[in-house]
């Protein structure tokens, strides 16, 4: 029981940062105006950690659900997608503010598809020591 929810916390831990730097990154690379854009990173982060909290309390919950890291990270990512639409990031528009919604909509998948890769190396390189 231990070992999954270290695990689960390392997760969220590494998927909150992802998708802090990544919006960081975004950030940057579109040129939005930083004082209307600046402060999106810290409400990511703070969501972030929000979701956090919320997917650690259904894992401690439903613990004999969740031994697998991409059911725990799936889990974060629904509940971080279900956040954003609470705070009211709508990525249909044409300004500014939709079109970073929509950034950061993309933004949670690719930090997704991140930490399944990560896990198909680390399932990979497990499997070829077992082997031996």
């Amino acid at each position: 029981m231990k070992n999954i929810l270290l695990k689960s916390i390392q997760i969220f831990a590494f998927m909150s940062m992802m998708n802090l730097l990544l919006s960081v990154l975004i950030l940057n690379i579109a040129r939005f105006p930083s004082g209307s854009f600046g402060m999106y990173p810290f409400l990511i982060l703070i969501e972030s950690l929000v979701t956090s909290v919320v997917a650690f309390i259904t894992v401690c919950i439903f613990r004999k659900s969740y031994r697998s890291v991409l059911r725990i990270a799936v889990l974060f990512q629904i509940i971080y997608l279900i956040s954003l639409i609470l705070i009211g990031f709508n990525p249909f528009g044409s300004d500014a503010v939709n079109i970073l919604s929509l950034l950061l909509y993309i933004n949670s998948f690719i930090v997704l598809l991140i930490v399944y890769l990560i896990y198909l190396v680390y399932s990979k390189i497990i499997l070829a020591k077992s082997k031996n």
